[in-house]
């Protein structure tokens, strides 16, 4: 069980980097929070108080500022406790408030893993915390300290804990600059979602100590005496990679712990900066480095100000070791992150000149994206500064461009105008014609070929990497078929409205609009509908959610029509295979029943004078089961795997491939008739969608087949 740590040890953690420190003001919030949370325990069994008195001093651990230690203390008290905001205003200041109010609007957040809610969970941690970063710099360390009691809480809270943490949290503290705790944060969640695969990474490693000894220790003896015959004065450290990251370049590499080479990592840390290029020179000149493995952080730094010279080389017994490089004040910054903006130093801030403001970057983000609404677009672009490393190219007239690794000739064009994106052919990159989705690299100098005329294609969102280009051409691909969507979408809304027993309308469309914040303008609205960003049945229920619930189960199958005399049978047409949601008619048979065809099927041509058999049907109201069988034709290049991801795109709408038929099949091209079993014309329409999307389809169609005998 863990102990509270006394307020004087935690006071003098504050006062060996800060001796001007208001041990006051430390002493009486570590009084007034132990007295709001008398008699609330941890689910392990202590004291609450132990905890936010432990993430003030891994906050101490970055030589951070008395507020944001005092912060930390406080953090909890406003949500789970009597204390109110007025409170913390009247004892420690509108700074203090202030931070606590961010830190427990944070918390009240809702946040989840979903693949699905990144977007929304982004957005809201970069609103809420624009103002001062340290507000997520304690939510931070409180996660930590969480994460590594977190074997107290019950398995199902352990996993869901453990996921929002490696899926939010650890890529947060990466960009914060704080790479070890994303490692340790990542571990620690490995450790709850995996345990038998980090169980076997550590056995292996304990497996491979054993036949080689510490060949840590004997890499770092290695290191030092080259250094030292070149008069280097550095200190050196290493350590073996956490199982997670190990675990992660063996998915990524799809190969086996006996042939991962590089997972030592090595740091070289000197007076001054030249020294770190003289270090650079001793390693390469002593052992043979890796290509395509360095990186120079340090002539160009990462946003966060990190600075480092990154390397590969192949150490002993030929294993690969990658070594940092870098002065302590660049160390600082790279241990500590944007914490180093707050850090003290013998009672002053520190003037690190490496220490970046984050907040600016923050702000920026923030007020971009303030009044926006595309969620994509929001969350393409914070992956761009979230996840991706940096490559810089440069324009013809030697104009710095900056892009995510990854990038290609289509991100450059969009980064320098829409317009050039827009109208982009070709690319040339060191005056070489390349294609589109070649891959950019430092230093490159790329130039974009352009044309009137030209417009976004449906395949650049394959092709495109940065959040700019796809926003971009997925706007311009939408307003190129907006009239196509408007029309297909004001159908699916009559579809999902008449399924109720409701009525569509201009109001109802503009009240819709509305709340899904696209203004009241009903045509963005069905445009959307159309294109498949929202569905007919999200309308219907944002207007009237109390029909949520009156669904019910699903419509059985032999009841589906409405409209037939009791004792008549009903099939539908082979011809047209209608689906719940169009509109029908039937044509009854004598002996044989009645035959459902969609009202624009060609086939009741035929039928045009003999009124009598016609039957004024429709589709009964409500969920229907996908067993209506559908055919599509399809055509799709003739690579490896293609088919395959078409099934799979399939399954992923809940739709079953009830038959697939080869028709024509050519060096480059074929063509396949696939029957798909639908719920309604929603369903179809997602399917179809689906399948349009998929750069790899050239056309698809719904089949219908010849007029019935």
């Amino acid at each position: 069980m863990e102990q509270l740590i006394p307020i004087d040890e935690l006071v003098a953690r504050v006062r060996h980097y800060n001796p001007r420190t208001d041990e006051d003001r430390l002493r009486l919030a570590y009084a007034y929070a132990k007295e709001a949370h008398h008699g609330q325990y941890r689910r392990s069994g202590e004291a609450y108080i132990v905890h936010p008195v432990a993430v003030a001093a891994l906050l101490s651990e970055q030589f951070l500022d008395d507020s944001t230690l005092i912060t930390a203390i406080l953090h909890d008290t406003v949500e789970d406790t009597d204390a109110t905001h007025g409170d913390i205003t009247r004892l420690f200041g509108e700074e203090v408030a202030g931070l606590v109010d961010g830190v427990t609007k944070l918390t009240n957040l809702q946040l989840t893993s979903s693949e699905t809610k990144q977007a929304e969970n982004f957005r809201k941690l970069f609103m809420a915390t624009s103002r001062d970063l340290r507000v997520i710099l304690v939510k931070l360390f409180d996660r930590l300290h969480n994460m590594r009691t977190i074997k107290s809480l019950p398995q199902a809270k352990q996993v869901k804990k453990a996921r929002e943490t490696m899926d939010i949290y650890a890529p947060l503290a990466g960009r914060m600059g704080m790479q070890w705790m994303r490692d340790e944060l990542e571990d620690l969640s490995f450790e709850v979602l995996n345990p038998d695969g980090r169980r076997s990474i550590m056995k292996r490693f304990l497996k491979l100590q054993g036949e080689t000894g510490d060949v840590v220790e004997k890499i770092k003896d290695d290191i030092r005496a080259e250094l030292s015959k070149e008069g280097i004065a550095a200190e050196v450290d290493g350590r073996a990679k956490r199982p997670y990251s190990i675990w992660r370049k063996m998915e990524q590499k799809d190969t086996s712990f006996s042939r991962l080479s590089d997972i030592y990592a090595f740091r070289i840390i000197t007076d001054d900066l030249m020294d770190c290029y003289r270090a650079l020179g001793v390693i390469h000149g002593r052992w043979r480095s890796v290509p395509n493995r360095f990186k120079d952080y340090i002539s160009q730094p990462k946003q966060n100000g990190y600075r480092s010279l990154h390397t590969t080389v192949l150490g002993r017994d030929g294993k690969r070791v990658e070594v940092q490089i870098r002065t302590r004040a660049m160390h600082e910054v790279a241990e500590a992150g944007v914490a180093a903006h707050w850090a003290y130093k013998d009672g002053e801030r520190s003037e690190n000149p490496f220490a970046v403001d984050p907040v600016s970057w923050i702000a920026r983000l923030a007020d971009y994206f303030e009044s926006s609404s595309d969620d994509d677009e929001f969350f393409e672009a914070v992956k761009l500064e979230m996840y991706a490393d940096k490559v810089f190219c440069f324009t013809p007239k030697g104009e710095v461009i900056k892009l995510p690794r990854g990038a290609t000739p289509l991100d450059f064009a969009f980064a320098i105008h829409t317009r050039i994106g827009s109208a982009c052919v070709g690319a040339k990159i060191d005056g070489r014609r390349v294609p589109l989705w070649t891959q950019l690299r430092n230093g490159q100098s790329v130039e974009i070929i352009t044309a009137e005329g030209q417009s976004p294609q449906a395949t650049w969102m394959d092709i495109a990497v940065t959040g700019k280009a796809k926003a971009a051409i997925r706007r311009a691909i939408r307003d190129e078929n907006r009239s196509r969507f408007i029309k297909l979408g004001r159908e699916l809304a009559r579809v999902a409205f008449e399924q109720l027993d409701k009525r569509v309308t201009e109001k109802a469309l503009s009240t819709a609009a509305h709340r899904l914040g696209l203004g009241h303008d009903p045509e963005e609205l069905l445009a959307r509908l159309g294109s498949g960003e929202i569905t007919g049945r999200q309308v219907v229920e944002l207007l009237f959610p109390e029909l949520r619930d009156r669904r019910g189960e699903e419509i059985e199958p032999g009841r589906a029509v409405v409209g037939l005399a009791p004792d008549q049978s009903w099939d539908r047409g082979p011809c047209c295979q209608p689906v719940p949601g169009e509109r029908i008619v039937g044509i009854t048979r004598p002996g044989k029943g009645v035959v459902v065809h969609a009202i624009d099927c060609p086939s009741l041509e035929e039928f045009e004078n003999d009124m009598d058999r016609w039957i004024d049907l429709r589709w009964h109201s409500g969920p229907h089961a996908p067993v209506h069988p559908c055919a599509f034709n399809i055509t799709l290049s003739n690579d490896a795997g293609v088919l395959g991801r078409i099934c799979t795109l399939i399954g992923e709408q809940k739709a079953n491939i009830s038959n697939l038929v080869f028709v024509d099949r050519k060096p480059d091209y074929y063509r396949v008739l696939i029957e798909v079993e639908l719920s309604d014309t929603e369903h179809l329409h997602r399917v179809m969608t689906a399948l349009e999307a998929e750069s790899n389809v050239a056309a698809i169609s719904r089949h219908r087949a010849g007029a019935e005998e």
